[in-house]
């Protein structure tokens, strides 16, 4: 299939019609958008691309668009088309990966022969075998949203293109990223993790880029910043969606010129390393509400990779808990432990707001607290927490106190009536789940006068 991509409705029926009247199988789309829906779903034989679209002239839109299918389709041979020619935009075209480059208009004749000269010099691409040396050993599972991911992975990891990684929280945005960095040509170089998250306004030059000496009252000593630490590697930026404005001016600074400055240093440093940036935000919305710049949003995603939710691959729920135990196993020094069909069958049924790490979180829990070899469903149901928006059969009949218009304390103390209900009463699994130790949650139930038999015993012997 050739696959011709203009604004132009005319230029694309005047393709069509000639192409099919060769004999060749012909589609037709009018922007970058639908090209790479296209691009990302098949291979093409061939790609006829116009170099701008809506009023823009300068090109830029038409080499965006031939570096983006670079990344997914290397193999597919493109044609450069413009009314707006120049050596200089036919050079750029080329370095970026095009195979040939004409201007309108076109004589029939010559066009056709440059597609033919261009189908026969790459018709053996699509036979030879590629061999596959593509590292996802921290990806679990076999799922088709997954091995689509995968595949995407795969086509873009030999770059040094920008990738913007998307999903929800617990999905593996960390893991994800590693795993590009790991089958880069980065790869003996570093993976520096950055949670731009945890990062305040004041702080941000310092931690991102250093500081000398005597920079400011509390600089007593040099600071290597994030980006002299991923030099030549990779830095993976995390949650992204949570700097706020001032920063992200300073970021696409780094990210447009590729240098920055160590504060207390005049001189500028070169930054050759490849930005992957993660988030859990909309930020396309955030754009339309100028919390998140635009310029920037368009740096940092040439290529957007978005993961699935647990419940979008719910076949590889039993891989991922399989997973978790035999690392937890060996993590504590247990014996092997495994699921039984029935616990299989509940893993995969539950909603997973938090997905892997829910899913991680859980399994870790009942394996510790059961101290058995082999889990049933009953294991995981007694130590599975609801998320806060589902009811329970509790709440349903009226057994739960809505927690609207509590207090914090209140709240706080209904959480663990909730919870002790849940284990009838056992102070160490109810600890557990709330993430306390034993004796902090004996020194709150006394703070609010809540006893169960244990405490009664207690308060009994004194």
């Amino acid at each position: 299939m050739i696959l011709i991509i203009d604004d132009d409705s005319a230029i694309r029926s005047s393709l069509t019609l000639m192409l099919k009247r060769a004999g060749k199988d012909v589609m037709a789309v009018p922007g970058p958008v639908e090209a790479m829906d296209v691009v990302r779903a098949s291979a093409p034989r061939l790609i006829l691309m116009d170099m701008n679209f809506g009023l823009s002239t300068s090109g830029d839109d038409g080499l965006t668009l031939l570096r983006q299918i670079k990344l997914f389709r290397p193999e597919v041979p493109v044609i450069l088309m413009t009314a707006w020619g120049s050596i200089q935009l036919a050079v750029k075209g080329m370095q970026a990966g095009a195979f040939d480059f004409i201007t309108k208009p076109w004589n029939n004749v010559a066009l056709m022969q440059r597609i033919e000269t261009a189908l026969e010099l790459t018709a053996d691409l699509a036979s030879a075998p590629a061999e596959d040396v593509f590292d996802r050993s921290l990806i679990v599972g076999e799922s088709k949203p997954l091995k689509e991911v995968i595949d995407v992975l795969r086509r873009i990891a030999r770059t040094n293109a920008p990738v913007l990684i998307s999903g929800e929280n617990g999905t593996g945005k960390e893991l994800v990223a590693e795993t590009i960095h790991r089958n880069s040509m980065r790869a003996s170089n570093a993976f520096v993790k950055v949670n731009l998250g945890g990062i305040s306004q004041s702080l941000f030059e310092s931690e991102m880029f250093g500081h000398k000496k005597g920079a400011f009252t509390d600089a007593v000593a040099d600071r290597v910043g994030r980006f002299e630490l991923a030099e030549k590697g990779t830095i993976f930026l995390d949650e992204i969606g949570e700097l706020d404005l001032a920063c992200q001016v300073k970021l696409l600074r780094v990210l447009q010129d590729q240098t920055y400055e160590v504060l207390g240093d005049s001189c500028q440093r070169k930054a050759d390393v490849r930005v992957i940036s993660a988030t859990n935000a909309d930020l396309p919305r955030m754009i339309r509400e100028h919390t998140f710049r635009e310029d920037l949003f368009y740096r940092i995603n040439l290529i957007t990779v978005r993961l699935p939710a647990l419940r979008e691959r719910r076949e590889d729920i039993p891989l991922l808990a399989t997973h978790f135990l035999d690392l937890q196993c060996r993590q504590y020094g247990l014996q092997p432990a495994e699921l039984e069909p029935d616990a299989r069958r509940y893993l995969m049924s539950l909603p997973y707001p938090g997905n892997i790490r829910e899913l991680k979180n859980l399994v870790e829990r009942t394996l510790l607290v059961s101290c058995k070899s082999r889990l049933t469903a009953n294991d995981f149901r007694a130590h599975y927490v609801p998320p806060a928006n589902e009811k329970t059969s509790e709440e349903e009949h009226g057994g739960m106190t809505s927690l609207q218009g509590l207090t914090l304390e209140e709240v706080e103390r209904q959480a663990i009536l909730n919870t002790l209900r849940q284990f009838d009463g056992n102070l160490s699994q109810a600890a557990l789940v709330l993430g306390i130790s034993r004796g902090a949650l004996y020194r709150r139930m006394v703070k609010y006068q809540i006893q169960t038999d244990d405490t009664k015993t207690d308060t009994d012997t004194e």
